[in-house]
């Protein structure tokens, strides 16, 4: 597996990640918006004013960034340790890191508490749902490629 494929399956995944969050939180369905997010955290990392243009266009991009990243990660790993990169299980554990990992961390550093406290009591069954729709958007992106 190319390193392009796993960049390629990771912007992918995160464009349907990005999508539902959206759609979820402009229904109501949803208390989190990992752009707006995202971009906030971004901007005041910049130590820019915040406006909602300004806040969707860098969150945008810092989303797929990251999901990017985390495609070119796993697809690194798979290579090294030697397994197929489009093995279900193997996903779920990685898309489950990943998962953990923004609540515990990601959350927090960007202002919004541990597991996204601030933002909302359900954001970790939130995060889960969409981590999900990455970890599928992702495997169907790799079979694709």
């Amino acid at each position: 597996m190319w390193i392009s494929e796993g960049v390629l399956a990771g912007l992918m995944a995160g464009v349907f990640m990005g999508m539902a969050n959206e759609i979820g939180h402009r229904l109501g369905l949803f208390s989190s918006n990992l752009v707006r997010v995202d971009g906030s955290f971004a901007l005041r990392s910049l130590n820019r004013a915040e406006n909602e243009a300004a806040v969707y266009v860098l969150g945008t991009v810092v989303h797929l960034l990251t999901s990017v990243v985390f495609g070119t990660v796993y697809v690194i790993l798979a290579g090294l340790f030697g397994f197929e990169a489009r093995l279900a299980m193997a996903i779920i554990v990685y898309v489950f890191v990943l998962w953990i990992s923004m609540l515990l961390i990601a959350l927090p550093v960007a202002g919004q508490g541990i597991m996204g406290q601030k933002i909302g009591k359900a954001v970790w069954a939130e995060q889960l749902i969409l981590h999900t729709v990455f970890g599928l958007g992702f495997w169907w992106a790799l079979g694709l490629i």
